[in-house]
């Protein structure tokens, strides 16, 4: 990437600032961490977590987590009788501001495809293996609706603040393919 960066700025295509906002913006304003303090407030305060169910887009707003993709936001909470996974059927539709870019394989018309019939195989090829007991919803994200997964609060975490919460969120939990992280002690 930094070749690349330096062969368009030495022929005058890109402006180097230009290229250093980009990465300002995805690297510190848009992306997984964006999400991560959504859902660990949302862990934390029980009234930011009605706001979430209220109006998600609003309360993920307040938090001044806005722009591409973030528009028409709705979230879904994982319990340990129902796991949420998200797909886009159609293309990668994708709330940016609190996931940053999609990876590769959200994008891929295998994940597309198999994540609808196969739910339950998609999540065992991501390392989640869930009781026969726990209901797999899949969500359909569209133009109209984006959605985050808001994982089960792991165990052991009580007390804990939102920010070290924070570390124990992921991208893939927040699509609703991986769990939150395990704490450590």
């Amino acid at each position: 990437m930094r070749a690349l960066e330096t062969i368009l700025v030495g022929k005058g295509l890109v402006d180097p600032a230009a290229v250093d906002l980009i990465i300002d913006t995805y690297e510190n304003k848009v992306g997984p961490r964006n999400g991560a303090q959504v859902v660990a407030r949302a862990w934390t305060e029980a009234d930011f977590a009605q706001a979430l169910r209220d109006d998600a887009t609003t309360a993920i707003e307040s938090m001044g987590f806005a722009g591409r993709q973030a528009e028409h936001m709705e979230v879904l909470w994982n319990t340990p009788d129902t796991h949420n996974m998200v797909v886009c059927t159609l293309c990668s539709c994708y709330p940016w501001a609190v996931l940053g870019l999609p990876p590769v394989w959200y994008k891929s018309a295998p994940y597309r495809s198999r994540a609808v019939s196969e739910p339950r195989k998609v999540l065992s090829e991501f390392g989640v293996t869930l009781p026969e007991s726990t209901k797999v919803k899949v969500w359909d994200s569209t133009a109209e609706v984006r959605y985050l997964v808001i994982p089960v609060r792991p165990e052991g975490t009580e007390g804990w603040s939102a920010e070290a919460l924070a570390d124990l969120v992921t991208r893939d939990s927040m699509i609703g393919t991986g769990l939150a992280k395990e704490p450590v002690t």
